[in-house]
This record gives structure tokens, sequence and C-alpha cells, in this order.
């Protein structure tokens, strides 16, 4: 894998991890994003500029397991009732934007490039598959990946996961060296591979992890894990479907088990480094000695290419009822093209089917294009924002002080801030929805149009001189994005967070939050509370009950941060107080 000189295995990672760490926070504090980061680094060390690995093919080989682990963690995210309610979106929009994405490139490359019918077509399929690495993340960096939108992009690239599957078949049958024999047996044995992987995780995955949890060592069930997600995406690639797509329906299938928070916290780790690791090794394919030779075409080829596959992504966006906006964002994240381009073009290049050559160009047009991606999504999230009409009553963000910094206006927050107010505190409120804010003036409150996962919005608002920070927006990943954000550039300021589920807390509580609660935890005490009280329990019982549920809980929730219990349940608290002492009559009708 590396090149003499680098040393043996060891040396060879500490130069991907290098390259890595150096590159990613200069990109970061240019604004250029970490992806990018990844590709200069990448290509940097790969074999077009100094030369330190020579084999990139093997190295993103085994980057693709970040993908596999992000698309792991996603599926999680998805109970198989959310992903049959997609079944329209991913053979009706997914179809549609595939078919007529992949007629318009084989067109173009037949009449602008001179292709053969069957090399255009070949191409343009290719091309079609957008990169799942770089939208899933660029959704979840944006917090999108719930809402209708994002539902719909993940629906789109679960159909071109799909589609790996007949194109093969397509590949195999074009091929002069197979003649087209065992198309059909592979799409048996792909429908054979998804029933075993679907009957295994409905019966067995969660009487497996309960059985690996009794043994109370968190490295058997982060190995348990590990072996769950590779198992399934090797299972999915030995019957002919792609590693990502065996680890998605994976996390799909294990979504509704207890143990889903502790799984997806023992995986995180490893999806992270292996997603950078697949972004480097993508930028080390890159042959600058064909870019050098081939420059006009590759050039050529990829502006047509990216306009092409861009018109057909919005023309089938508006065609499915997609507003103009939402339309040309969608066609800027998935006009590039994808990681598994390369799967295709590899086959088609073992089957005869395109020549060396060919493949050389082609796969370099998608990794420039893929290249790129993050340069337009900036130039997108600055061009395409909403219209100012949305915003024209909402102030934005600008100069801000004050000793607490409230992130988010919704119920919970707006409870919280009416504490701070009755005693005279200076507060300032920062919320990203337009229609909270107008929501919270009709009340009196005071709120500033602002993300609070963006780093210069935090410094508009005071954050470098709030002595708390208190993040109570309604968002899962928003909250725990700002926790980290905060931590790494206020860390002088007492950071408070709202927590959806024990999960949620332990995640927290691992980012450095200062102080978290569950946003249920406490009504539903009061609420247990109020009914011991109209049983005719005496006061001093049940406040001593409700201590000894908190100090339970308290005590609990440390020893699952540290890794001691393996179970991901928020109902970790079933443990009666000792002679509760309940008298026997009925309940009483009026207040106590």
């Amino acid at each position: 894998m590396a090149a003499e000189g680098v040393g043996p295995i060891i040396g060879s990672v500490v130069v991907l991890m290098g390259a890595g760490v150096v590159a990613v926070p200069l990109f970061r504090r240019l604004g250029l994003g970490s992806v990018l980061g990844y590709f200069a680094a990448g290509a940097l060390v790969g074999p077009s500029v100094l030369g330190l690995f020579t084999d990139p093919e093997t190295i993103l080989h085994v980057a693709e397991l970040g993908v596999v682990m992000f698309l792991f963690v996603i599926g999680l995210e998805l109970r198989p009732q959310k992903l049959w309610a997609l079944r329209g979106q991913i053979f009706g929009l997914g179809l549609a934007q595939v078919s007529l994405a992949i007629a318009l490139l084989a067109l173009a490359g037949v009449a602008v490039f001179a292709l053969a019918p069957v090399t255009a077509f070949i191409a343009g399929a290719g091309f079609v598959l957008s990169s799942t690495a770089v939208i899933m993340s660029t959704l979840q960096d944006r917090g999108e990946l719930a809402s209708p939108e994002g539902q719909r992009s993940v629906s789109i690239l679960l159909f071109e996961d799909l589609l790996i599957v007949p194109l093969l078949a397509v590949v195999a049958f074009l091929s002069p060296v197979g003649q087209g024999q065992g198309g059909l047996t592979a799409l048996a044995t792909a429908l054979a591979g998804l029933a075993v992987l679907l009957v295994a995780g409905r019966w067995f995955l969660d009487p497996f992890f309960a059985l690996l949890a009794r043994a109370r060592a968190r490295e058997v069930l982060t190995a348990g894990a590990l072996l769950v997600v590779l198992g399934a995406a090797l299972l999915m690639e030995t019957v002919g479907l792609s590693m990502a797509m065996g680890a998605f329906l994976a996390g799909v299938l294990l979504s509704g088990s207890s143990y889903r928070h502790q799984i997806e916290s023992d995986v995180e780790p490893f999806k992270g480094l292996l997603m950078g690791l697949f972004f480097l090794a993508v930028g080390m394919s890159l042959n600058l000695a064909v870019v050098a030779a081939e420059w006009p075409l590759l050039l050529a080829m990829l502006v047509v290419y990216v306009l092409v596959k861009a018109v057909a992504i919005y023309a089938t966006a508006r065609m499915f009822g997609g507003t103009s906006l939402t339309s040309l964002r969608r066609t800027v994240m998935f006009a590039q093209g994808g990681e598994f381009a390369f799967v295709l073009y590899t086959a088609a290049l073992a089957g005869g089917v395109i020549d060396a050559r060919e493949n050389a160009i082609f796969s370099t047009v998608v990794i420039l294009s893929m290249a790129m991606t993050p340069l337009i999504l900036l130039a997108s999230d600055r061009l395409l924002r909403a219209p100012d009409a949305a915003l024209d009553d909402i102030e934005a963000v600008d100069g801000l002080r004050g000793q607490i910094l409230v992130i988010g206006i919704g119920r919970f927050g707006q409870i919280a801030l009416q504490v701070l107010l009755a005693r005279g505190a200076q507060v300032s409120v920062i919320e990203n929805s337009p229609d909270a804010i107008r929501e919270a003036a009709r009340f009196g409150f005071k709120v500033y149009y602002g993300d609070g996962t963006r780093l210069d919005i935090l410094q508009s608002a005071g954050a470098a001189q709030a002595q708390v920070i208190m993040i109570c927006v309604d968002d899962r990943r928003a909250a725990t994005a700002i926790t980290r954000l905060v931590q790494q550039e206020f860390p002088n300021a007492a950071l408070l967070a709202r927590s959806f589920d024990r999960g949620h807390s332990i995640e927290l509580i691992r980012a450095g939050v200062d102080y978290e609660i569950r946003e249920t935890f406490e009504s539903a005490l009061l609420m247990g509370a109020e009914s011991l009280r109209r049983l005719g329990l005496d006061e001093a019982l049940v406040t001593d009950a409700l201590e000894e549920i908190r100090r339970r809980d308290r005590q609990r929730l440390t020893e699952q941060v540290q890794g001691d219990f393996m179970s991901g349940r928020d109902n970790l608290l079933i443990a009666p107080v000792p002679e509760p002492l309940i008298p026997r009559k009925p309940a009483l009708k009026g207040n106590t």
C-alpha cells in the first residue's frame, strides 16, 4: 500500500492521519469545508504528487467501510414503517430522476463526445449514481435528514443504491466475455440475500444483542455491532448488491431495538474515521497524468455531464411538485457523480465493455465532480436562500450581549426563558424559525434570527461574552452539534442543554455539556408524585420517593456514560422504594 521509504503499515497510517489532521482544519478555517480538505490531502500524498501511496484503489476499497458505517447510522434513524412510507418516493421520484438523467447523459455522450452508444450508456449510468457519502454528510451537517426534502433525497439515494444490481446485470449482458449469461441468476441471488438479511434482522438481532449485553463488557457489544454492520455489508456484496445497502438495511432493522442508542454510539467513532479515509482515498485516486494529457476532454465532459444531469434533476423535481428553490437546492446537491460509479466502470472494464483509457477518463470526471461539490454547495448556501419576504419583520443577530444566550425558543425554551426574565437576567435569544420568532413576539419575547450551529452566528449573538449558554432547540442532531461547537470555541461558558431521551443525554454528556435534562423526565416524576399524594401518601414519603428516583437516575446515567451498562433504554429506574406505606383507600377526587 505504501511506497518504499514510508515504512511499514504504521508509517502509512501516520501519513494518512497527518495529512487529514493538517488539511482539514486548514480548509475549514478557509471556509471550504472538511470534505474538500480530505480530497486535497489525498491528492497530495497520492501517486500523482508526493507518491507516498501507489495503490489508492486498495485504500479506497477499505475506506468504503466509512460509507457503510454512515449508512448504518442513517438506517438506525429510520423505522421500517417510515421506510415503507417512502416507497412511493423511492420508486416514483427516484426512478423518474435516474431514468431521465441516464437517457440525457447517454444522448450527450453520443452527440457531443462521439462515444459509441454502449460506451455512452455506461458513462452516463455511472455518473447518474450520486455520491451517498457527500449528500448524506451534507444533509446531516445541515440537520435536514428528517425534513421532507431530506427524506426525498434519501429516497433517491436508496433507489440509486438499488440500481447498481440491474446496472451490473446489464454490463454482464453487454460483455463480450460473459455473453450475458447469469443475469437472471444474479437477480435471484440478490433477492435471496435480501430475504436472508430481513429474516435475520427481524428475529435474531435483538436476542443477539441481549445475549451480548449480559456479558456487561462494552467491548463485546462494540464488536457485536461491528459484526452486524460488516456482516450485512459482506452479505449484500456477495449477492451483488452494494455494501452500503446491506448496512443501511441492518440499521433499519435495528432502529426499533432497545440497544439502538448504545450501538449508534459504539459505531460513531469508526464511521467518522473511515469516512475521512474514504475522502482521502478518492483524492488519491485522482490521476493528474490523465488530467494533464486529456484536460480539454475532461473539462468538457465534466461541464456537459454536470449541466445535463442538473437539467434532469431540476426537471424531475418540478414535475413532482417541488418549488423552484427546493428544486435548485436538490440539483446542486445531486449534480455530481459518486463512489458507486467506480464499481460500475471497473465491472465494465473487466467485461470488455469499455477500455482502460475510457475507464480512466470517466473515473477522473467523477472524482473531479465530487471534488468541486463542496465549493458548489458553499456558493449555493449563499445564493439559494429563502425569499427575503419571509424575514421582512425578523431582526437578524448583530452584536448581541447578555449574561445568558438561549438557543431555541420552542415550547421548552419559552418556559425556561420565563424563569430567567422573572429575575431580571440579561438574556439574548436566537432562533432559526421565523414562525417561532413571530409567535414569541406575540407574548413579549424579543428573539433574533440566527442558526445556532454556525460559529459566525454564535459570535454575533455574544457567545464569547456569555456566562451561560442554554441549548433549547428541538432538534437532537442540532443540539449535539451546537454542544460540540460551543465546547470547542467558547469553553468558558457554562453549557446547559435539553435532551430528548436517555441516549441523547449520554451523547450530550460525552460531548462535554455541563448540565442536561430530559424534556419529559421531571414532568413525569411530578405526575407520579401527584398520583401518590392522591392515594393519601404523606408528603415526606412522596419527597423521599422523588429524591430516591433522582438519585438512582443520576447514578445509573453516570455508569452508562462510563460504559458500564449496555442498554440504551430510558426505563432504567424500575426499583420500588422500600416499604411504600400506601394506604388502602379510594383515590381522592379533590385536591389533597
